[in-house]
């Protein structure tokens, strides 16, 4: 074969092989110079409004930022072992990091371990028993607990003239890490500046709204003189609010609960609720990704920060600051 044959023959071969490389890039949805950065982003549960806020402050820094962030998360905050395969399979996807947010403390703990040998992991909301996130975004939820007292102190003192009296907790799950924090910062708090209010009961529910209904219908019969309860998630605010709003006892019992949707911000209207301790997941999830995206890189970030927490009632609900909590932009 002559030189120019042979220069011929090189030129077709790799005319061909950058052929099958623009092919293989258009079959795959992306340019052909590179593949997209993918960041999925893994929560609790896809179905509650608080993760949907999560997921669109995700979504919101994927467009800014040009990143793919798939969005991953079981149907029930209970489905712990639903929440390891996700993991699981996202690892095995080879991202360029993933965040995370633990639906259980001690569950977790171990695949995320085994998770962060291969890819960075940036925790969101809660904790788990892991020391191998690169960050973690949350909200001081023992903060928001201290909050949570204080908003029930004030609205107990507000009606009966002192903080003083009986008062309830409504977990929503056992065992998960924002919850306990919340709980220890409640009752850290009351200890420190309410002696007067008395804890007579700690329930734990099945992580649905029917059981909030329940627990709070029962507490209104066993402990006539109750004057507060604090239900500390969302859904368990939804089962209390609507106890209480059964049961007309709005008047004499102050309820504080945490996070919001829709319901949630209707019973703080009409006084059904007295108080909402307001979490920021719209940052949660834009700065998750942000972060990632910049561990990914190699670039330095903060092992932990805040994302903040607000106490919203009826005399702050229309500042500019309330409204961007209470509604943020979804889609």
């Amino acid at each position: 074969m002559t030189a120019t044959a042979r220069s011929l023959t090189r030129r077709r071969l790799a005319f061909m092989a950058a052929a099958a490389f623009v092919v293989a890039g258009l079959a795959a949805g992306r340019p052909a110079e590179a593949a997209a950065t993918s960041i999925p982003i893994i929560v609790k549960d896809t179905t509650s409004f608080y993760w949907q806020i999560v997921l669109a402050g995700a979504r919101k820094a994927g467009k800014d930022l040009g990143v793919e962030v798939p969005e991953l998360g079981a149907q029930s905050e209970a489905d712990i072992n639903g929440q390891i395969s996700i993991l699981e399979n996202a690892v095995a996807n080879k991202p360029a990091a993933i965040v995370i947010a633990p639906t259980q403390r001690a569950a977790l703990g171990k695949p995320i371990d085994e998770a962060a040998a291969s890819v960075k992991i940036i925790g969101i909301d809660s904790a788990a028993d892991s020391k191998a996130f690169t960050s973690f975004l949350t909200t001081d939820n023992v903060q928001g607990g201290r909050i949570a007292a204080d908003g029930l102190a004030e609205a107990i003192k507000a009606k009966y003239g002192t903080a003083e009296g009986e008062i309830a907790l409504i977990t929503h799950l056992p065992g998960v890490g924002s919850l306990d924090e919340r709980a220890k910062g409640f009752k850290e708090e009351l200890a420190a500046k309410y002696p007067g209010l008395k804890l007579v009961a700690n329930k734990v529910s099945d992580g649905t709204a029917n059981g909030g209904l329940n627990i709070t219908t029962d507490l209104l019969t066993a402990f006539p003189n109750l004057r507060g309860i604090f239900a500390s998630n969302l859904i368990q605010a939804q089962g209390a609010g609507q106890a209480v709003a059964e049961n007309k006892a709005q008047d004499k019992v102050k309820l504080v609960g945490f996070d919001s949707d829709d319901k949630l911000v209707k019973f703080l209207k009409d006084g059904v609720i007295a108080a909402l301790v307001v979490q920021d997941p719209f940052r949660m999830g834009y700065d998750g990704v942000k972060t990632a995206l910049a561990a990914s890189k190699g670039e330095k970030v903060e092992a932990f920060v805040d994302t903040g927490a607000n106490l919203i009632t009826q005399a702050n609900i229309n500042e500019p600051r309330s409204q961007e909590l209470l509604n943020p932009k979804v889609k």
